[in-house]
């Protein structure tokens, strides 16, 4: 996956105070991320690199490496809500 990710036009992450958690909208539907997925995609700014975002989440969780985002990403991206800069 080359470039730098980042939420494809018209996808939104937002957070839903009733259900207490984040959810994805985009023209397609609405996904409700994982909390790890949800980490991922608010850094997902078209300008941080993977490893610019994995070393973020490492300050925040342990143990994450670029390689889960890298995953994260890869799954996103077949759901057509992250694309590529």
């Amino acid at each position: 996956m080359p470039g730098k990710p980042k939420l494809r036009k018209g996808v939104r992450l937002t957070f839903d105070k009733t259900r207490d958690t984040h959810v994805l909208l985009f023209p397609e539907g609405v996904l409700v991320p994982n909390s790890t997925a949800a980490a991922v995609l608010s850094l997902c700014d078209g300008e941080s690199t993977v490893e610019e975002i994995a070393a973020v989440l490492a300050r925040r969780y342990q143990g994450v490496r670029a390689q889960d985002v890298t995953d994260v990403l890869a799954r996103l991206e077949s759901r057509r809500v992250v694309e590529w800069k």
